[in-house]
């Protein structure tokens, strides 16, 4: 059984105020110690908080969480008179990880809106003889526009591996052209920022000529016809005024499909304005 968590923890920010990545940590750990964590909105080299100085949330994360190897991808990796600083995705893994990549995703030009770089980061996970492909992101939250092209981004990517398993390339013992996994098996999972349904929801799980291709709504493949939990604004109606709705998701392609068995969303916590979901597989 694997067992992959997914939260935009929004810096370790909570409802409250209060920013605390051992109560994130502390989360983490009543859902069950994950195999992999897939964490949005984690920073380093800002400040947050009350913090004067800048941190390095993926460094404290990593003291938290000992047992796991990571791998961090920076949306935005810039310079200042301060210093560096960063601003994306980790991915923590008790399984091992083969290889790692990222992905900076497309920014079409959209005026007048408040926008952010986009970034997946994907990682290929060994357990037993199963090679995993898991990818995390954060997508676009004011341009739909940008949003959709990401979305077809993140499908493209996942098209590509499965292209590549039927017209395998030359490679080579002799680095770097050795052989680097890129398995169609594949699990999805982030902050989309996006509607259950919408057209960038349509474009990502919508049927393709080779259904191989395809990727599912693993809240879909278990409850079909039920209504998603909500996975933001829940606690925090300041930024969420809507009220608690659905932006975060798993997909899965490949053997995820038939080998995921749950998926649950923890609503009681109150330690990022979105919610921590889990799925696991066989």
């Amino acid at each position: 059984m694997i067992k992959i968590l997914s939260w935009n923890i929004q810096t370790g920010k909570g409802a409250d105020g209060v920013v605390s990545l051992d109560r994130i940590a502390h989360q983490i750990q009543t859902m069950g110690l994950p195999d992999v964590i897939c964490l949005q909105e984690v920073a380093r080299g800002i400040s947050v908080g009350d913090k004067q100085e800048p941190i390095d949330q993926v460094s404290e994360l990593a003291k938290k969480l000992p047992d796991y190897q990571w791998s961090f991808g920076p949306a935005i990796d810039a310079m200042d008179a301060v210093g560096r600083w960063q601003f994306g995705n980790v991915v923590f893994s008790r399984l091992q990880i083969v290889c790692q990549s990222t992905h900076i995703l497309p920014r079409p030009a959209d005026a007048d809106k408040r926008q952010m770089p986009r970034q997946a980061t994907e990682v290929v996970l060994q357990d037993g003889d199963d090679l995993w492909r898991i990818i995390t992101t954060h997508l676009e939250f004011q341009s739909a526009k940008q949003r959709l092209a990401q979305v077809l981004r993140i499908r493209e990517l996942h098209e590509e591996a499965v292209q590549e398993q039927s017209m395998p390339p030359v490679v080579s013992a002799e680095r770097p052209y050795q052989s680097i996994p890129r398995p169609s098996d594949v699990v999805i999972c982030g902050d989309f920022n996006m509607l259950p349904n919408s057209t960038e929801y349509q474009a990502l799980v919508g049927s393709s000529k080779h259904s191989s291709d395809d990727l599912s709504d693993a809240w879909t493949l278990l409850n079909q016809g039920r209504d998603y939990p909500p996975t933001c604004g829940v606690h925090d109606r300041d930024q969420w005024r809507e009220g608690p709705h659905c932006r975060d998701f798993f997909f899965l392609g490949g053997a995820a499909k038939e080998r995921v068995v749950r998926m649950r969303v923890d609503t009681e916590t109150a330690a990022s304005d979105h919610q921590p979901l889990m799925i696991e597989l066989t």
